[in-house]
């Protein structure tokens, strides 16, 4: 297999892979045509997580492919939080969440921030009646910038939230419009200053680079205002193409954008570059996307969580949910989500039951995204030895020069452990690799 066609053919130029199998296989009947989608999930020792999809904006980003809604009015969101919590009630009364409490929670979007403080309140005040939040080790909450004051950050600070993350992707004031971003470089510093008043224990900071009409000089003023910001982490992500951005529209009906795009060369030059002079200034690599400041205490719970194979309940339009093996995904109109909530049924849509394999290599896949692979986790929790069963994907890289197997651990070399997602199918299954 060519590891690098597997990348450059991604469709609509798509490079993160975030889950295994991916959602195009997955269907609306591949649970089995039951009316509740848990009885095909079995039950589970693992980790419980919520995660909670707020799908309001301001605006609607031009690179942006998640679902979202703007211009919504606030009975419309009040109606939304209702429906969440409902929602939440529903799944709490399923055999498979009996006893069990969440060490998890990440809110996210859309735009989290665009709820007041009034509704995270009673939105948290619902979620608590369905399951107990007295554990959870870590909280985490997406802000934008332009929606967050002081007052906001402080009755998160007091909700529960320890990490916000918020979404800068840029300082560029012409960057950040030309790319259908809601705010302004003015609106950053506040956000910050407001985060760190608040006494949010952990602020992590979003990047991306290759946004459409960004330079040389832009990102690399980018990389140092954020330095200047010492935040707890940073994540850096480069923009993509999916089909259904309006970035992707535009390019099909005219072939081009105005102020250009970065080729994929410069974007993975830029985050290496990005990378190296947080490395410098004393953070250090978490992930493929992440560099987190030494002795900080930051963590990142939710990603570890999930890359380790922990139940994942997704609350809300257009959610995704991972329980017991189980794969499944929520309406993705805000109307019909609202509708079959309302009549006390679950909102669910399609799914994918995964066998061992495939929960294997799912696990596989996204914590080679961690740089490393330990084959005594696997032979422990798989009774599989991975260095046999997929010698030929390891060889593969080896040979490549990408990493290299020390006893039981397999590790990426720096170069390609920015690059990780392109190496990522040479473990899918034929059936799930591009054509």
């Amino acid at each position: 297999m060519n590891i690098q066609e597997e990348y450059e053919g991604a469709s609509g130029g798509n490079y993160f892979v975030s889950n295994y199998p991916g959602y195009e296989f997955w269907s609306d009947d591949a649970l089995g045509g039951e009316p509740d989608v848990l009885s095909c999930a079995s039950n589970s020792e693992a980790p419980l997580g919520l995660y909670v999809h707020v799908p309001f904006c301001r605006k609607r980003c031009h690179f942006c492919y998640y679902k979202v809604y703007t211009n919504q009015t606030s009975k419309t969101v009040q109606g939304y939080v209702d429906a969440l919590v409902s929602e939440a009630k529903l799944f709490a009364t399923r055999a498979v969440f009996e006893g069990r409490t969440p060490s998890f929670l990440y809110v996210g979007g859309g735009t989290p921030s665009y709820l007041s403080a009034r509704q995270f309140q009673k939105m948290m005040t619902g979620l608590g009646e369905a399951f107990s939040l007295d554990e959870l080790q870590e909280f985490t909450y997406e802000c934008e910038p332009g929606t967050a004051s002081y007052e906001k950050f402080k009755a998160l600070k007091e909700g529960g939230v320890s990490r916000v993350s918020l979404g800068l992707e840029h300082f560029d004031d012409r960057v950040l419009l030309q790319n259908g971003r809601a705010h302004d470089q003015k609106a950053i510093y506040k956000a910050y200053e407001h985060v760190r008043k608040a006494g949010v224990p952990q602020v992590n900071i979003d990047l991306i680079a290759g946004m459409v009409g960004d330079t040389e000089e832009g990102w690399s003023d980018a990389v140092t205002r954020t330095l200047d910001m010492a935040p707890d982490s940073v994540t850096i992500y480069q923009l993509e193409f999916p089909y259904n951005t309006n970035f992707s529209r535009t390019l099909r009906e005219l072939g081009s954008l105005d102020g250009g795009v970065p080729d994929w060369e410069t974007k993975r030059r830029w985050v290496d570059e990005a990378f190296a002079r947080l490395e410098a200034n004393d953070y250090e690599l978490g992930s493929g996307y992440t560099a987190v400041k030494k002795g900080s205490g930051a963590t990142f719970l939710y990603r570890d969580n999930l890359w380790t194979g922990a139940d994942l309940l997704g609350l809300g339009v257009s959610s995704f949910s991972q329980v017991g093996g189980t794969h499944f995904q929520n309406e993705k109109h805000l109307e019909g989500y609202l509708e079959t909530i309302g009549r006390g049924a679950f909102a669910v849509r399609r799914g994918y039951v995964m066998n061992k394999e495939e929960q294997l290599i799912r696990e596989m896949v996204l914590q080679l995204k961690r740089g490393r692979l330990d084959g005594a986790y696997f032979q422990s929790k798989f009774a599989v030895s991975i260095f046999e069963e997929y010698a030929s994907a390891f060889a593969s890289l080896e040979n490549a020069g990408h990493g290299a197997r020390t006893g039981e651990l397999f590790a990426l070399n720096r170069a390609s452990f920015l690059q990780v997602d392109r190496l990522l199918p040479v473990f899918f299954l034929p059936e799930h690799r591009k054509p």
